[in-house]
């Protein structure tokens, strides 16, 4: 069962319908105890990182970092992908999942002397896509996907792509079986599909 994450922030419809389409057996829900049981976990989300305070609250922040100590894949969308750091500085007193160690920030204000429009809203490259990565596999640098965010994870050694606004910025991270995309793939037409056909058949 492939457990679909529901804090009341996420574009469930949209990503259920196309996690659907690729035949998984979803399941949408609030409970621990699926989260802990699933065979994968889905966290779409969008909107203000606060959002995510409930994630704590409903004692899924730990019931997730159980599922993926044994191996669970797991795939973090937008706000989703920002949990998987440390934390983000719209929200600084709610804390991430910590599986990566960095802060997520906001776009500069300016980027090489010209302002910098915020939030950062279209469709954009993907670029230096990682060889090794299961979730973009088939994916081709130079492929456009759809974005909607202010604020945006760094590049680091667990990078799997990038996209540049304002510089280069984190498209999508993997460490092993944990996942995550600032775009939606929902939204990114064949991209953005294939992307979500190599998660369900991980």
């Amino acid at each position: 069962m492939l457990a679909v994450i529901d804090y009341k922030a996420g574009n469930l419809t949209s990503v259920l319908k196309a996690l659907n389409y690729f035949g998984a057996e979803t399941h949408v829900t609030q409970s621990p105890d699926d989260v802990r049981s699933a065979s994968k976990i889905v966290l779409p989300g969008v909107g203000h990182f606060q959002a995510t305070q409930l994630l704590h609250d409903l004692q899924l922040t730990e019931a997730t970092r159980e599922a993926i100590a044994r191996g669970v894949p797991f795939l973090g969308i937008c706000v989703g992908l920002q949990w998987l750091y440390r934390g983000s500085t719209e929200a600084e007193s709610t804390d991430g999942l910590c599986h990566f160690g960095t802060m997520c920030e906001r776009f500069p204000a300016t980027f090489n002397g010209a302002h910098l429009k915020s939030p950062h809203v279209g469709w954009n490259s993907l670029e230096n896509i990682r060889e090794d990565s299961r979730l973009l596999r088939g994916v081709p640098n130079g492929g456009f996907v759809y974005y909607t965010h202010s604020w945006r994870a760094p590049v680091s050694a667990d990078t799997a792509a990038t996209t540049s606004y304002g510089g280069d910025f984190t498209a999508a991270v993997e460490r092993d079986n944990v996942m995550g995309v600032q775009f939606h793939p929902e939204k990114s037409s064949t991209v953005g599909l294939q992307i979500l056909e190599n998660f369900v058949e991980l």
